[in-house]
Protein backbone atom coordinates (compact mmCIF):
# COMPACT_ATOMS: atom_id res chain seq x y z
CA UNK A 1 0.00 0.00 0.00
CA UNK A 2 2.68 2.24 0.37
CA UNK A 3 5.78 3.71 -1.94
CA UNK A 4 8.68 5.61 -0.78
CA UNK A 5 9.21 8.86 -2.46
CA UNK A 6 12.96 10.28 -2.65
CA UNK A 7 12.13 13.73 -3.68
CA UNK A 8 13.75 16.60 -1.17
CA UNK A 9 14.28 19.93 -0.90
CA UNK A 10 17.36 20.21 -2.53
CA UNK A 11 16.52 18.03 -5.66
CA UNK A 12 13.14 20.09 -6.29
CA UNK A 13 15.47 23.19 -6.50
CA UNK A 14 18.15 21.54 -8.26
CA UNK A 15 15.10 21.04 -11.01
CA UNK A 16 14.03 24.48 -10.54
CA UNK A 17 17.79 25.77 -11.39
CA UNK A 18 17.63 24.10 -14.29
CA UNK A 19 14.44 24.50 -15.66
CA UNK A 20 15.20 28.05 -15.09
CA UNK A 21 18.64 28.10 -16.01
CA UNK A 22 19.32 31.46 -18.07
CA UNK A 23 17.35 33.25 -14.66
CA UNK A 24 20.24 31.45 -12.27
CA UNK A 25 23.18 32.36 -14.93
CA UNK A 26 21.77 35.77 -15.15
CA UNK A 27 21.71 36.00 -10.96
CA UNK A 28 24.98 34.92 -10.41
CA UNK A 29 26.36 37.36 -13.27
CA UNK A 30 24.30 40.20 -11.70
CA UNK A 31 25.95 39.81 -8.12
CA UNK A 32 29.45 39.37 -9.56
CA UNK A 33 29.17 42.60 -11.17
CA UNK A 34 27.75 44.54 -8.18
CA UNK A 35 30.91 43.15 -5.93
CA UNK A 36 33.17 44.43 -8.51
CA UNK A 37 31.69 47.87 -8.82
CA UNK A 38 31.12 48.53 -5.07
CA UNK A 39 35.15 48.98 -4.97
CA UNK A 40 35.13 51.16 -8.02
CA UNK A 41 33.42 54.67 -6.70
CA UNK A 42 35.60 55.17 -3.28
CA UNK A 43 38.30 54.73 -5.56
CA UNK A 44 37.77 57.20 -8.07
CA UNK A 45 36.77 59.77 -5.47
CA UNK A 46 40.17 59.38 -3.66
CA UNK A 47 42.15 60.50 -6.86
CA UNK A 48 39.53 62.96 -7.22
CA UNK A 49 40.38 64.82 -4.08
CA UNK A 50 43.85 64.23 -3.98
CA UNK A 51 44.16 66.04 -7.60
CA UNK A 52 42.08 68.89 -5.83
CA UNK A 53 44.27 69.30 -3.28
CA UNK A 54 47.22 69.11 -5.94
CA UNK A 55 45.80 71.56 -7.50
CA UNK A 56 45.00 69.25 -10.89
CA UNK A 57 42.66 70.23 -13.39
CA UNK A 58 39.64 67.60 -13.21
CA UNK A 59 38.42 66.46 -16.49
CA UNK A 60 34.85 66.12 -17.27
CA UNK A 61 35.29 62.38 -18.22
CA UNK A 62 36.48 61.80 -14.80
CA UNK A 63 33.85 63.34 -13.17
CA UNK A 64 31.01 61.71 -15.04
CA UNK A 65 32.89 58.63 -14.74
CA UNK A 66 32.74 58.54 -11.01
CA UNK A 67 28.81 59.67 -11.21
CA UNK A 68 28.69 56.84 -13.39
CA UNK A 69 30.14 54.29 -11.35
CA UNK A 70 27.51 55.23 -8.41
CA UNK A 71 24.50 55.18 -10.73
CA UNK A 72 25.98 51.99 -11.83
CA UNK A 73 26.74 50.80 -8.62
CA UNK A 74 22.72 51.63 -7.58
CA UNK A 75 21.13 50.22 -10.24
CA UNK A 76 23.20 46.55 -9.88
CA UNK A 77 22.48 46.58 -6.76
CA UNK A 78 18.57 46.79 -7.63
CA UNK A 79 18.56 44.53 -10.11
CA UNK A 80 20.57 42.03 -7.84
CA UNK A 81 17.66 42.47 -5.28
CA UNK A 82 15.17 42.11 -7.93
CA UNK A 83 16.40 38.47 -9.53
CA UNK A 84 16.78 37.31 -6.41
CA UNK A 85 13.21 38.03 -5.34
CA UNK A 86 12.32 36.46 -9.09
CA UNK A 87 14.66 33.39 -8.70
CA UNK A 88 13.63 32.85 -4.75
CA UNK A 89 9.93 33.10 -6.50
CA UNK A 90 10.64 30.50 -8.77
CA UNK A 91 11.79 27.97 -6.33
CA UNK A 92 9.21 28.17 -3.79
CA UNK A 93 6.74 27.90 -6.93
CA UNK A 94 8.52 24.54 -7.89
CA UNK A 95 8.89 23.59 -4.63
CA UNK A 96 5.11 23.96 -3.81
CA UNK A 97 4.26 21.89 -6.97
CA UNK A 98 6.33 18.58 -5.39
CA UNK A 99 4.70 19.11 -2.11
CA UNK A 100 1.02 19.60 -3.78
CA UNK A 101 1.41 16.12 -5.78
CA UNK A 102 3.04 14.26 -2.67
CA UNK A 103 0.18 15.69 -0.94
CA UNK A 104 -2.13 14.01 -3.71
CA UNK A 105 -0.49 11.17 -2.93
CA UNK A 106 0.11 10.36 0.69
CA UNK A 107 -2.56 7.59 1.72
CA UNK A 108 -5.58 8.52 3.44
CA UNK A 109 -4.29 7.02 7.09
CA UNK A 110 -1.45 9.31 7.20
CA UNK A 111 -3.32 12.81 6.27
CA UNK A 112 -5.88 12.02 8.91
CA UNK A 113 -3.26 11.19 11.63
CA UNK A 114 -1.75 14.88 10.87
CA UNK A 115 -2.92 18.52 12.32
CA UNK A 116 -4.13 20.02 9.49
CA UNK A 117 -2.66 23.38 10.67
CA UNK A 118 0.66 21.79 10.90
CA UNK A 119 0.68 20.31 7.12
CA UNK A 120 -0.71 24.37 6.13
CA UNK A 121 2.27 25.59 7.96
CA UNK A 122 4.46 22.94 5.95
CA UNK A 123 2.98 24.82 2.47
CA UNK A 124 2.78 28.58 4.01
CA UNK A 125 5.70 29.57 6.60
CA UNK A 126 8.18 26.80 5.82
CA UNK A 127 8.27 27.31 2.26
CA UNK A 128 8.39 30.66 2.83
CA UNK A 129 11.93 30.44 5.32
CA UNK A 130 13.05 28.46 1.95
CA UNK A 131 12.31 31.38 -0.13
CA UNK A 132 14.01 33.80 2.22
CA UNK A 133 16.98 31.58 2.02
CA UNK A 134 17.57 32.50 -1.88
CA UNK A 135 15.92 36.08 -1.62
CA UNK A 136 18.30 36.62 1.61
CA UNK A 137 19.88 33.75 2.51
CA UNK A 138 22.63 31.86 0.80
CA UNK A 139 23.44 34.01 -2.67
CA UNK A 140 23.28 37.04 -0.33
CA UNK A 141 25.71 35.91 1.99
CA UNK A 142 28.13 34.61 -0.61
CA UNK A 143 27.51 37.74 -2.99
CA UNK A 144 28.60 39.74 0.97
CA UNK A 145 31.50 37.71 2.27
CA UNK A 146 33.17 38.06 -1.49
CA UNK A 147 32.29 42.01 -0.87
CA UNK A 148 33.35 41.96 2.84
CA UNK A 149 36.86 40.29 1.56
CA UNK A 150 37.29 42.58 -1.39
CA UNK A 151 37.27 45.43 0.45
CA UNK A 152 39.55 44.54 3.52
CA UNK A 153 42.21 43.32 0.24
CA UNK A 154 41.74 47.38 -0.66
CA UNK A 155 41.91 48.62 2.58
CA UNK A 156 45.19 46.42 3.05
CA UNK A 157 47.12 47.63 -0.28
CA UNK A 158 45.77 51.32 1.10
CA UNK A 159 46.30 51.03 4.87
CA UNK A 160 48.13 48.19 6.34
CA UNK A 161 47.46 49.64 10.26
CA UNK A 162 43.43 49.93 9.32
CA UNK A 163 43.94 46.00 8.02
CA UNK A 164 45.08 45.12 11.27
CA UNK A 165 43.07 46.48 13.28
CA UNK A 166 39.66 45.20 11.44
CA UNK A 167 41.15 41.86 11.67
CA UNK A 168 41.41 42.07 15.29
CA UNK A 169 37.68 43.72 15.85
CA UNK A 170 35.75 41.60 13.13
CA UNK A 171 36.42 38.43 15.00
CA UNK A 172 35.02 39.91 18.13
CA UNK A 173 31.90 41.70 16.45
CA UNK A 174 31.02 37.80 14.93
CA UNK A 175 31.45 36.46 18.19
CA UNK A 176 28.86 39.47 19.39
CA UNK A 177 26.57 38.86 16.19
CA UNK A 178 26.51 35.05 17.11
CA UNK A 179 25.35 35.67 20.02
CA UNK A 180 22.60 38.05 18.85
CA UNK A 181 21.98 35.64 16.06
CA UNK A 182 21.32 32.48 18.54
CA UNK A 183 19.01 34.90 20.53
CA UNK A 184 16.73 35.52 18.08
CA UNK A 185 16.38 31.85 15.93
CA UNK A 186 15.35 30.58 19.44
CA UNK A 187 12.19 33.12 19.54
CA UNK A 188 11.67 32.91 15.89
CA UNK A 189 11.42 29.36 16.48
CA UNK A 190 9.14 29.87 19.83
CA UNK A 191 7.15 32.68 17.47
CA UNK A 192 6.67 29.50 14.47
CA UNK A 193 4.98 27.34 17.06
CA UNK A 194 2.86 29.37 18.46
CA UNK A 195 1.22 30.32 14.91
CA UNK A 196 1.37 27.16 13.88
CA UNK A 197 -0.91 26.13 16.75
CA UNK A 198 -2.52 29.09 15.81
CA UNK A 199 -3.34 28.06 12.05
CA UNK A 200 -4.57 24.74 13.34
CA UNK A 201 -7.34 26.27 15.55
CA UNK A 202 -8.25 27.90 12.34
CA UNK A 203 -9.98 25.00 10.97
CA UNK A 204 -10.99 23.37 13.90
CA UNK A 205 -12.92 25.99 14.84
CA UNK A 206 -14.73 26.66 11.44
CA UNK A 207 -15.41 22.87 11.25
CA UNK A 208 -17.32 23.14 14.79
CA UNK A 209 -18.65 26.73 14.37
CA UNK A 210 -21.98 25.50 15.22
CA UNK A 211 -21.05 23.86 18.13
CA UNK A 212 -19.62 26.97 19.38
CA UNK A 213 -22.59 28.81 18.85
CA UNK A 214 -24.81 26.48 20.19
CA UNK A 215 -22.65 25.74 23.67
CA UNK A 216 -21.38 29.27 24.22
CA UNK A 217 -18.05 28.17 24.32
CA UNK A 218 -17.11 31.59 21.93
CA UNK A 219 -15.32 32.39 25.45
CA UNK A 220 -13.18 29.35 25.90
CA UNK A 221 -11.95 29.46 22.24
CA UNK A 222 -11.12 33.72 22.32
CA UNK A 223 -8.80 32.20 25.20
CA UNK A 224 -7.12 29.50 23.54
CA UNK A 225 -6.36 31.84 20.90
CA UNK A 226 -5.28 34.79 22.97
CA UNK A 227 -2.73 32.09 24.93
CA UNK A 228 -0.94 31.19 21.60
CA UNK A 229 -1.38 34.87 20.52
CA UNK A 230 0.09 35.94 23.37
CA UNK A 231 3.45 33.18 23.31
CA UNK A 232 3.80 34.62 19.41
CA UNK A 233 3.77 38.15 20.23
CA UNK A 234 6.25 37.75 23.51
CA UNK A 235 8.76 35.83 21.02
CA UNK A 236 8.50 38.50 18.38
CA UNK A 237 9.16 41.14 21.20
CA UNK A 238 12.53 39.24 21.89
CA UNK A 239 13.74 39.34 18.35
CA UNK A 240 12.82 42.92 17.89
CA UNK A 241 14.66 43.98 21.10
CA UNK A 242 18.40 42.02 19.69
CA UNK A 243 17.30 43.78 15.91
CA UNK A 244 16.97 46.90 17.93
CA UNK A 245 20.23 46.81 19.86
CA UNK A 246 22.56 45.26 16.51
CA UNK A 247 22.24 48.00 14.36
CA UNK A 248 23.23 50.50 16.70
CA UNK A 249 26.53 48.43 17.60
CA UNK A 250 27.49 48.43 13.84
CA UNK A 251 26.86 52.27 13.52
CA UNK A 252 29.02 52.71 17.22
CA UNK A 253 31.99 50.30 16.11
CA UNK A 254 32.42 52.23 12.57
CA UNK A 255 32.51 55.58 13.93
CA UNK A 256 35.25 54.22 16.72
CA UNK A 257 36.85 52.51 13.90
CA UNK A 258 37.14 55.45 11.74
CA UNK A 259 38.16 57.77 14.65
CA UNK A 260 40.90 55.59 15.71
CA UNK A 261 42.28 55.86 12.06
CA UNK A 262 41.96 59.51 11.78
CA UNK A 263 43.94 59.99 15.38
CA UNK A 264 46.76 57.86 14.43
CA UNK A 265 47.21 58.92 11.04
CA UNK A 266 47.51 62.58 12.68
CA UNK A 267 49.41 61.56 15.28
CA UNK A 268 52.59 63.12 13.46
CA UNK A 269 54.70 60.18 14.29
CA UNK A 270 56.88 58.61 12.16
CA UNK A 271 56.66 54.93 13.00
CA UNK A 272 52.84 55.29 13.48
CA UNK A 273 52.97 57.15 9.79
CA UNK A 274 54.47 54.09 8.47
CA UNK A 275 51.23 51.92 8.68
CA UNK A 276 48.08 54.64 9.12
CA UNK A 277 49.84 57.49 6.82
CA UNK A 278 47.72 58.01 3.85
CA UNK A 279 46.68 60.61 1.93
CA UNK A 280 43.35 63.14 1.94
CA UNK A 281 41.91 61.39 -1.02
CA UNK A 282 42.78 57.74 0.71
CA UNK A 283 41.31 58.71 4.00
CA UNK A 284 38.37 59.86 2.33
CA UNK A 285 38.19 56.26 0.49
CA UNK A 286 38.97 54.60 3.92
CA UNK A 287 36.01 55.92 5.66
CA UNK A 288 34.02 55.18 2.56
CA UNK A 289 35.31 51.41 2.73
CA UNK A 290 34.85 51.24 6.53
CA UNK A 291 30.81 52.46 5.95
CA UNK A 292 30.87 49.71 3.69
CA UNK A 293 32.19 46.76 5.09
CA UNK A 294 30.34 47.17 8.61
CA UNK A 295 26.97 47.41 6.37
CA UNK A 296 27.42 43.98 4.53
CA UNK A 297 28.94 42.07 7.75
CA UNK A 298 25.40 43.23 9.94
CA UNK A 299 23.53 41.47 6.90
CA UNK A 300 25.78 38.85 7.35
CA UNK A 301 24.60 38.25 10.56
CA UNK A 302 20.96 38.54 9.40
CA UNK A 303 21.61 36.15 5.97
CA UNK A 304 23.51 33.64 8.40
CA UNK A 305 20.17 33.93 11.13
CA UNK A 306 17.94 33.37 8.04
CA UNK A 307 19.94 30.39 7.07
CA UNK A 308 19.75 28.81 10.18
CA UNK A 309 15.37 29.60 10.28
CA UNK A 310 15.20 28.16 6.30
CA UNK A 311 17.16 25.14 7.42
CA UNK A 312 14.89 24.39 10.43
CA UNK A 313 11.99 24.67 7.37
CA UNK A 314 13.58 22.60 5.13
CA UNK A 315 14.04 20.21 7.47
CA UNK A 316 10.04 19.86 8.48
CA UNK A 317 9.71 19.98 4.19
CA UNK A 318 12.16 16.98 4.17
CA UNK A 319 10.48 15.18 6.54
CA UNK A 320 6.67 15.77 4.93
CA UNK A 321 8.16 14.86 1.40
CA UNK A 322 9.71 11.92 2.48
CA UNK A 323 6.43 10.01 4.24
CA UNK A 324 5.15 6.74 2.76
CA UNK A 325 3.10 7.20 -0.96
CA UNK A 326 0.16 5.56 -1.23
CA UNK A 327 0.80 2.86 -3.96
CA UNK A 328 -0.98 3.26 -7.26
CA UNK A 329 -1.73 -0.35 -9.21
CA UNK A 330 -2.04 -1.61 -12.25
CA UNK A 331 -5.44 -1.74 -13.91
CA UNK A 332 -7.39 -5.21 -14.04
CA UNK A 333 -10.30 -6.34 -16.36
CA UNK A 334 -12.36 -8.08 -13.85
CA UNK A 335 -15.34 -6.96 -11.93
CA UNK A 336 -15.00 -7.07 -8.28
CA UNK A 337 -18.14 -8.14 -6.48
CA UNK A 338 -19.24 -11.17 -4.02
CA UNK A 339 -19.47 -11.22 -0.44
CA UNK A 340 -17.48 -9.44 2.04
CA UNK A 341 -15.56 -11.04 4.52
CA UNK A 342 -13.79 -9.94 7.64
CA UNK A 343 -11.04 -12.76 8.83
CA UNK A 344 -9.97 -12.46 11.71
CA UNK A 345 -9.08 -8.33 11.93
CA UNK A 346 -7.36 -7.27 14.15
CA UNK A 347 -6.40 -3.09 13.86
CA UNK A 348 -5.90 -0.17 16.46
CA UNK A 349 -5.05 3.56 16.00
CA UNK A 350 -1.17 3.86 17.87
CA UNK A 351 -1.36 1.40 21.03
CA UNK A 352 -4.83 1.21 20.99
CA UNK A 353 -6.49 -2.12 19.80
CA UNK A 354 -10.19 -0.85 17.88
CA UNK A 355 -11.19 -4.14 16.88
CA UNK A 356 -9.08 -7.71 18.16
CA UNK A 357 -9.87 -10.66 16.26
CA UNK A 358 -12.84 -9.11 13.80
CA UNK A 359 -14.70 -11.61 12.07
CA UNK A 360 -17.59 -11.07 9.68
CA UNK A 361 -19.15 -11.91 6.31
CA UNK A 362 -21.76 -10.27 4.64
CA UNK A 363 -23.43 -11.88 1.74
CA UNK A 364 -24.11 -10.27 -2.01
CA UNK A 365 -27.56 -8.45 -1.83
CA UNK A 366 -27.38 -8.77 2.08
CA UNK A 367 -28.11 -5.59 4.39
CA UNK A 368 -26.23 -4.83 7.53
CA UNK A 369 -26.70 -2.72 10.32
CA UNK A 370 -23.45 -2.15 12.71
CA UNK A 371 -24.59 -0.98 16.21
CA UNK A 372 -22.80 0.12 19.06
CA UNK A 373 -21.83 2.91 21.33
CA UNK A 374 -19.47 5.56 20.26
CA UNK A 375 -15.74 4.72 20.12
CA UNK A 376 -16.08 0.41 19.61
CA UNK A 377 -15.20 0.60 15.94
CA UNK A 378 -18.27 1.05 13.68
CA UNK A 379 -16.64 3.46 11.36
CA UNK A 380 -13.20 1.93 11.35
CA UNK A 381 -14.79 -0.78 9.78
CA UNK A 382 -15.97 1.39 6.93
CA UNK A 383 -12.42 3.10 6.47
CA UNK A 384 -11.07 -0.38 6.63
CA UNK A 385 -13.15 -1.43 3.62
CA UNK A 386 -12.56 1.24 1.80
CA UNK A 387 -8.73 0.21 2.01
CA UNK A 388 -8.41 3.71 3.67
CA UNK A 389 -6.21 1.75 6.85
CA UNK A 390 -4.41 -1.57 6.60
CA UNK A 391 -5.29 -4.25 9.21
CA UNK A 392 -2.38 -5.37 11.48
CA UNK A 393 -3.36 -8.79 11.12
CA UNK A 394 -5.87 -10.76 9.39
CA UNK A 395 -7.56 -10.24 5.82
CA UNK A 396 -10.18 -8.14 4.30
CA UNK A 397 -11.76 -9.36 0.73
CA UNK A 398 -15.01 -8.86 -1.39
CA UNK A 399 -15.46 -12.23 -3.51
CA UNK A 400 -11.83 -12.95 -3.82
CA UNK A 401 -10.60 -9.68 -3.88
CA UNK A 402 -8.35 -8.05 -1.27
CA UNK A 403 -9.75 -4.90 -0.47
CA UNK A 404 -6.20 -3.80 -0.64
CA UNK A 405 -5.13 -5.07 -3.80
CA UNK A 406 -8.37 -2.88 -5.65
CA UNK A 407 -7.23 0.44 -7.75
CA UNK A 408 -8.46 3.63 -6.97
CA UNK A 409 -10.12 3.84 -9.95
CA UNK A 410 -12.21 0.55 -9.17
CA UNK A 411 -12.82 0.76 -6.05
CA UNK A 412 -15.29 3.93 -6.85
CA UNK A 413 -17.06 1.39 -9.23
CA UNK A 414 -17.42 -0.81 -6.43
CA UNK A 415 -17.53 0.78 -3.09
CA UNK A 416 -20.17 3.70 -2.32
CA UNK A 417 -20.01 5.59 0.74
CA UNK A 418 -22.40 8.18 2.48
CA UNK A 419 -19.80 10.31 4.36
CA UNK A 420 -21.08 11.88 8.00
CA UNK A 421 -20.31 15.38 6.61
CA UNK A 422 -20.49 16.40 3.27
CA UNK A 423 -17.40 17.85 1.50
CA UNK A 424 -17.91 19.61 -0.86
CA UNK A 425 -15.24 20.59 -3.94
CA UNK A 426 -14.81 23.56 -6.14
CA UNK A 427 -17.43 23.42 -9.02
CA UNK A 428 -21.05 22.71 -10.17
CA UNK A 429 -23.62 20.84 -8.64
CA UNK A 430 -22.59 18.39 -11.38
CA UNK A 431 -19.61 17.97 -10.05
CA UNK A 432 -20.38 17.54 -6.50
CA UNK A 433 -22.10 14.23 -7.45
CA UNK A 434 -19.55 13.32 -10.27
CA UNK A 435 -16.31 13.90 -8.72
CA UNK A 436 -15.04 15.10 -11.50
CA UNK A 437 -14.91 11.17 -13.39
CA UNK A 438 -16.04 10.97 -16.58
CA UNK A 439 -17.29 7.36 -16.48
CA UNK A 440 -20.30 9.20 -14.51
CA UNK A 441 -22.68 11.18 -17.36
CA UNK A 442 -24.81 13.23 -16.68
CA UNK A 443 -27.64 10.91 -17.03
CA UNK A 444 -26.49 8.79 -14.08
CA UNK A 445 -25.95 11.94 -11.78
CA UNK A 446 -29.49 12.88 -12.70
CA UNK A 447 -30.84 8.94 -12.31
CA UNK A 448 -28.55 9.03 -8.53
CA UNK A 449 -30.38 12.85 -7.94
CA UNK A 450 -33.92 11.13 -8.69
CA UNK A 451 -33.08 8.22 -6.32
CA UNK A 452 -32.17 10.82 -3.17
CA UNK A 453 -35.36 12.61 -3.94
CA UNK A 454 -32.54 16.14 -4.64
CA UNK A 455 -33.69 15.82 -8.40
CA UNK A 456 -36.47 18.93 -8.18
CA UNK A 457 -34.74 20.93 -6.16
CA UNK A 458 -31.63 20.85 -8.47
CA UNK A 459 -33.93 21.81 -11.53
CA UNK A 460 -35.29 24.91 -10.12
CA UNK A 461 -31.64 26.11 -9.70
CA UNK A 462 -30.53 29.03 -12.32
CA UNK A 463 -28.38 27.21 -14.38
CA UNK A 464 -29.91 23.65 -12.83
CA UNK A 465 -27.01 20.80 -12.77
CA UNK A 466 -24.62 23.28 -13.73
CA UNK A 467 -25.00 26.08 -11.22
CA UNK A 468 -21.65 26.80 -9.62
CA UNK A 469 -22.29 25.35 -6.29
CA UNK A 470 -21.86 27.74 -2.82
CA UNK A 471 -22.04 27.55 0.70
CA UNK A 472 -25.69 28.21 1.64
CA UNK A 473 -27.69 27.34 -1.52
CA UNK A 474 -28.57 23.86 0.34
CA UNK A 475 -30.17 23.18 3.29
CA UNK A 476 -28.17 20.66 5.89
CA UNK A 477 -30.57 17.83 4.97
CA UNK A 478 -30.24 18.62 1.26
CA UNK A 479 -26.74 18.73 1.45
CA UNK A 480 -26.51 14.53 3.27
CA UNK A 481 -28.56 13.84 0.02
CA UNK A 482 -26.47 15.19 -2.29
CA UNK A 483 -23.95 12.94 -0.42
CA UNK A 484 -26.32 9.71 -1.00
CA UNK A 485 -26.57 10.99 -4.85
CA UNK A 486 -22.83 11.01 -5.26
CA UNK A 487 -22.50 7.79 -3.37
CA UNK A 488 -24.99 5.80 -5.77
CA UNK A 489 -23.85 7.61 -8.67
CA UNK A 490 -21.35 4.99 -10.06
CA UNK A 491 -24.20 2.13 -9.52
CA UNK A 492 -21.50 0.54 -6.94
CA UNK A 493 -22.09 -3.46 -5.99
CA UNK A 494 -21.62 -2.17 -2.20
CA UNK A 495 -23.24 0.45 -0.69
Amino acid sequence: MKNKNKETVLSAIKMATMTHFVLTIGTILCVVASIVITLIPPLLLANFVDNLTNKKLLSFAFVLAYFASLALEGILSSLQETLLVIFGQKMTHALRSVMSLKLMKLPASTLVEQNPGEVAARFSSDVDTVESLFTSGIISLIADACRIISILVVIAVKNTGLALILLIILPLFAVFTRHVQKKMLASQLNNRRAITLVSGLVPETLHNIRTIHSLRMEKYMEQRYDKHIGESYAAIEKTNFYDAIYSPVVFILNAVVVCIVMLLSASGNKEILKFFGMSVGTSIAIINYISRIFSPIESLGMEIQTIQSAMAGVKRINAFLGQDEHLFREEKDNNISGDIVFSHVTFGYTERIILNDFSINVKEGEHVTLIGRTGVGKSTVFRLLLGMYQAQSGTITIGDTNVLDITDSKRRMCIGCVEQHFSRVPGSVLDQITLGDSRITKEMAQKAAKLALLDEVIISLPQGYDTICKEGMFSQGEWQLLSIARAVAADPSIL
